[in-house]
C-alpha cells in the first residue's frame, strides 16, 4: 500500500513554486501578512476548484474536518472564511493571472505536437466565450442588462490539448467580436468562432496577418461561394465548447469584488491547466474529464499519481470527447 504524499500533494508538487514566489514578490503579495501567505491562498482555492467547492462557508468546513491533512497537502495553517474573503479581495489578482499564463506556457509546448486528427499542420485556435449571470445589487461593477449582471470570459483555445493561449474577462456588456481587437494574429494560424465574432474589418484584419478563419456567414451575408463540402455535424462547435465549458467550473463566486471574482478565474485556469500538464508528463491512460472526476473526490487519498486509470472510466463522458475530435468533420 502507498503510504506517501497525498493525491493533492503530488499534483501541487508539479507547478513551478519558485517562479510562483518571484512573481508574488514582484506584486507584494505577502506584504504584510500574518496568515494565509500566497502559496496557501492558492492551495486552498486550487482544493475548492478540484472539488467544486460552492462557498466560502463549505471551504472551510471541508478543510477542517480534514485538518490533520493540511500540513501534507501543503497548508501551513487552519483556512478561515473570513481571511480567505479577505485574501480574495486585497491579493492582487495578477499574481494568479500571471502564473496562469506561466503554466500555460509550458502546457502548450508539452502538447505541440498532439495529433489533431486533420491533415493540418497548422495551429487551431477556437475563440468563444462565458458568461456568468450575477445579481446586479451584489456585482455594480459588472452590468449586463436593466435589472442584471454577469461576468464575461473570453478564451481562445489551442486546439493541441484544448490549451486556453488567451483568457479575457470582463464585465457583460462588452460584445464578444470587441475580442478580436485584444487578439495578436498568428501568421498561418486557423481561428475557429461562432457568429458572434463575425466582423469583416476585424476578420479582414486577421486575413492581413496571414491567419485564417472559420465562421459561420450571416443570412444576408454578401459572399461568392468557391466549393461546397459536405456537412454532416451542424452543431460540432457549440457542443465542443459545452464540453470546454464543462470543464472550467466557472458557476459561482465566493467573493463579489472585480479582484475575488478575476482570482478565482484564473485559479480555476490554472488549475484546468496543470491537470492538462500531469496528464501530459505523467503519460495518464485517461482523459481531463476523467481525470478531473476522479482528483474531486480522491485528493486527500494517497495513492500513486501515475497509477493507470481504466479505460473503462472514458464511458464516463457521455461521448463528449468522441464528438470534439470530430469537430472539424463538417
Amino acid at each position: 500500500m502507498y503510504a506517501g504524499k497525498t493525491l493533492f500533494a503530488q499534483l501541487m508538487d508539479f507547478l513551478p513554486w519558485t517562479t510562483f514566489s518571484r512573481i508574488v514578490e514582484r506584486y507584494g503579495g505577502n506584504h504584510r501578512v500574518r496568515t494565509l501567505p500566497c502559496t496557501d491562498h492558492f492551495r486552498a482555492m486550487a482544493f475548492a476548484q478540484l472539488t467544486y467547492r460552492e462557498s466560502l462557508r463549505d471551504i472551510e468546513a471541508v478543510l477542517s474536518a480534514q485538518s490533520a491533512k493540511l500540513y501534507h497537502m501543503g497548508i501551513r495553517g487552519p483556512v478561515r472564511r473570513s481571511t480567505l474573503a479577505d485574501a480574495n479581495e486585497r491579493r492582487d489578482w495578477r499574481i494568479f493571472a500571471e502564473f496562469a499564463q506561466r503554466l500555460i506556457g509550458q502546457a502548450r509546448e508539452l502538447y505541440a505536437e498532439e495529433d489533431l486528427g486533420l491533415d493540418l499542420s497548422n495551429t487551431v485556435y477556437a475563440l468563444d466565450s462565458t458568461t456568468v449571470d450575477l445579481c446586479l445589487s451584489l456585482f455594480p461593477w459588472a452590468p449586463f442588462r436593466k435589472a442584471k449582471a454577469a461576468v464575461k470570459m473570453h478564451t481562445l483555445l489551442d486546439l493541441r490539448g484544448n490549451i486556453p493561449s488567451f483568457v479575457h474577462v470582463s464585465d457583460g456588456k462588452p460584445r464578444d467580436v470587441n475580442a478580436l481587437d485584444l487578439l495578436l494574429p498568428e501568421p498561418a494560424a486557423i481561428y475557429v468562432m461562432d457568429r458572434a465574432y463575425l466582423d469583416y474589418g476585424r476578420l479582414f484584419a486577421l486575413d492581413r496577418a496571414g491567419a485564417f478563419f472559420v465562421t459561420r456567414a450571416k443570412a444576408d451575408a454578401d459572399l461568392r461561394r468557391v466549393y461546397s463540402a459536405p456537412n454532416d455535424r451542424p452543431r460540432g462547435i457549440e457542443l465542443f465548447f459545452k464540453w470546454i465549458k464543462q470543464h472550467l467550473r466557472i458557476k459561482k463566486f465566493y467573493g463579489t469584488s472585480v479582484n475575488a471574482v478575476k482570482t478565482q478565474i484564473w485559479v480555476a485556469v490554472t488549475v484546468y491547466v496543470l491537470v492538462a500538464i500531469v496528464r501530459k508528463r505523467l503519460e495518464l491512460d485517461a482523459s481531463l474529464y476523467t481525470l478531473l472526476q476522479i482528483f474531486s473526490v480522491t485528493l486527500f487519498e494517497k495513492i500513486l499519481l501515475n497509477r493507470n486509470f481504466p479505460e473503462a472510466s472514458r464511458a464516463t463522458e457521455n461521448d463528449m470527447d468522441a464528438k470534439q475530435l470530430k469537430l472539424f468533420e463538417f
